[in-house]
């Protein structure tokens, strides 16, 4: 699952207890069963995998970090929202080798699983899950990848600020204590990403990504974060509640 919509202004945003987005069908579960349905269907017909979600250049610049942090080849990582999985394909490239893909739509797992066949890479597992009820046995990971899936949940129609916070409970829960997770927006801006994560993760570094200078004024079109888990305190715990 993920989403390539327009991010805010350079004004204040959502992050900043500002009004919310306005809803949009990008943020809805039959969106994204209805375009893997679709995307499915063109890789039988075609081999296409289909798109990747902030270009080639957002995945090599995880990939970068990883290799530049030296993080073990074996690290445990999820990527949420995994969508076609390619991210995870070329992280098995790269000699990644403990790699687990999640999305909530059945359509997209086959896609990705019938992807990591094509390629040849045996070591990722693609299953399906919904990141805001997960199932017990799913934690205990060194590193998540989120590029988009949180952009996604922000726009849903039905309570969408709650899905935000049951998504940082979810984080909590499957990602290690010092754990590292890897963010890419275009909905949202660093201050504003900061504030969503404020409960029990801290900020290591943003991450290069494209400017662009509209009116004399200089943005970027894509947030790229790196957050670390804070230790467990069970205070921290009580205000994710």
């Amino acid at each position: 699952m993920a989403v390539a919509g327009e991010r805010p202004g350079l004004g204040p945003g959502p992050g900043r207890g500002e009004a919310p987005f306005s809803p949009s069908v990008l943020g809805t579960r039959e969106h994204w069963d209805a375009a893997y349905e679709r995307e499915l269907q063109t890789f039988q017909d075609t081999g296409d995998a289909g798109e990747i979600w902030f270009g080639e250049e957002s995945m090599i610049r995880l990939i970068r970090w990883m290799q530049k942090r030296k993080i073990p080849l074996d690290s445990s990582v999820l990527d949420i929202g995994t969508g076609n999985g390619v991210l995870l394909v070329e992280l098995a490239k790269s000699g990644y080798t403990n790699l687990t893909g999640i999305d909530y739509s059945p359509s997209a797992i086959q896609l990705s699983e019938k992807v990591k066949e094509k390629e040849g890479m045996s070591n990722i597992k693609f299953q399906v899950e919904d990141f805001l009820a997960l199932s017990a046995e799913l934690s205990g990971f060194q590193i998540c990848i989120d590029k988009g899936t949180f952009d996604a949940i922000s726009l849903n129609p039905e309570n969408a600020v709650g899905k935000r916070k049951q998504y940082v409970r979810s984080l909590c829960s499957v990602l290690k204590p010092e754990g590292f997770f890897l963010i890419t927006s275009c909905n949202w801006t660093k201050e504003e990403l900061l504030n969503e994560f404020r409960e029990g993760f801290e900020i290591l570094e943003e991450l290069p990504t494209p400017k662009f200078c509209f009116g004399g004024r200089i943005g970027n079109s894509v947030t790229a974060l790196v957050f670390q888990r804070k230790k467990v305190e069970p205070s921290i715990l009580d205000k994710l509640d």
